[in-house]
């Protein structure tokens, strides 16, 4: 990893912390021309559409009839699994159901005394559409995306969950996503990826009927599609590649920190992960670095993982821990790290992150399966103004409002004075109506 300095190097070092991406007009329009044309495809032809650009898209054909995945599928995948995927998933479950529970809004009234009632009201949403990436062709299984893409909708009281993730190269689910899915209760399940999936969720076809709430991380023409049916149906948030960052001083391991950075820096796109350690201590930027290098060599995925190194790591070593705090408020990373002595005494130093790990054992990948914390967490810098996946992106807010008589005389004439500001005589008129005058 390239080793810098804030001294001599800020500038660069604020430009690799700058994860929003450029803006580049003629790629973009590009880009949404084509997913505009899928996007128009799957509303015309419906289902025809989805085979067609499955076989285009993903060389997979499949039988007419065949994009639910079939119950005696579920029920294959679920006997065909290890006990001990099983466990773990359903720990796993547990956790999360326990920490989103705890998310759930209140209604409430107030009851006030000049006999006005004013209030609000949360409902679920009646249907939730959640896009699961299918890896690398079906055998790398996301299986924590189903978790924490359903179990929201679930403690958030949605009735109807589907699943839409792309088939792998048999045509068929990977089993151990197939079992985390009926795990969660879900059974509706479609073979269908990409942008075509996304359509489908939000215009519907013969065989999928449309959501009202899409969720879930996928490639540029997922995130696309995602865009473009915005207000057609409401969204999680426009998911970009991994990040993480970490604030550390001297009294850390080594292998620790090369480990959590090596663990976000695996993930694909081939070289767009963000690996990012701010520390003011020099000896350990350069114990972190020669870990890093040791590790590597024995990962699986170390390709993909020194790719995002060479694009996107950084060690930057601070004039202070003050420094280092400015840094990472600028990069509002997806997640964030605090490894320094009395850490929670500076929790509330961190302005912006999707997600904080406190101290040395709150690895990140911790936080991606079993803590019970949503995984599904803004990137690109958007952690600035908005939050990860919750209770909240399944439910609607509705507003109570009753007035009495003596309510409307009470405020009835300042609504009519604004009103007549607007030039909306009519609805001047139907206050001045109710007025006891």
């Amino acid at each position: 990893m390239r080793i810098l300095t804030t001294n001599q190097d800020k500038t660069v070092i604020m430009d690799l912390l700058n994860r929003r991406p450029k803006f580049q007009a003629e790629a973009q329009l590009q880009l949404s021309a084509n997913v505009a044309a899928i996007m128009q495809k799957v509303r015309i032809d419906g289902d025809a559409a989805l085979y067609e650009l499955t076989e285009k898209f993903d060389r997979i054909v499949l039988a007419s009839g065949t994009l639910r995945v079939a119950d005696s599928e579920l029920a294959t995948a679920r006997a065909d699994i290890p006990a001990s995927f099983v466990t773990a998933i359903r720990l796993a479950k547990d956790n999360i159901l326990a920490y989103h529970q705890k998310q759930l809004p209140k209604d409430w009234v107030d009851l006030r005394n000049d006999g006005i009632v004013l209030g609000q009201r949360f409902q679920a949403v009646d249907s939730a559409g959640l896009y699961v990436p299918g890896g690398i062709a079906g055998t790398t299984p996301l299986v924590s995306s189903v978790l924490m893409n359903v179990l929201p909708a679930v403690v958030a009281g949605v009735r109807r969950i589907v699943i839409c993730t792309p088939p792998n190269a048999s045509g068929g689910i990977n089993p151990y996503l197939l079992a985390a899915a009926a795990e969660c209760g879900v059974t509706e399940i479609y073979k269908v990826g990409g942008a075509q999936a996304i359509a489908a969720l939000a215009f519907g076809t013969q065989s999928i009927a449309p959501v009202d709430v899409i969720t879930g991380p996928g490639n540029q023409y997922v995130t696309e599609a995602k865009r473009q049916v915005f207000g057609y149906v409401g969204l999680d948030m426009l998911a970009g590649p991994s990040e993480i960052l970490i604030i550390a001083d001297s009294e850390n391991k080594p292998s620790y920190i090369a480990a959590d950075l090596l663990s976000q820096a695996e993930h694909g796109p081939f070289n767009e992960a963000g690996a990012f350690l701010l520390t003011p201590s020099a000896a350990l930027a350069e114990a972190v670095n020669d870990e890093v290098e040791g590790q590597l060599k024995e990962l699986s995925r170390n390709q993909v993982a020194a790719a995002s190194l060479e694009s996107n790591g950084l060690i930057a070593v601070t004039d202070s821990l003050d420094e280092a705090f400015e840094l990472a408020n600028y990069c509002a990373p997806e997640h964030l790290e605090l490894l320094i002595a009395d850490p929670w005494a500076s929790v509330n130093r961190i302005k912006h992150a999707g997600a904080i790990f406190i101290g040395p054992y709150s690895t990140e990948p911790i936080g991606d399966y079993v803590a019970g914390t949503n995984h599904v967490l803004p990137t690109n810098g958007t952690a600035r103004f908005s939050s990860g996946l919750n209770v909240d992106h399944f439910i609607k807010k509705s507003s109570l409002i009753s007035y009495s008589q003596a309510g409307i005389e009470r405020f009835g004439p300042a609504a009519i004075t604004i009103a007549g500001v607007e030039g909306l005589d009519a609805h001047a008129n139907a206050v001045r109506l109710r007025l006891n005058k």
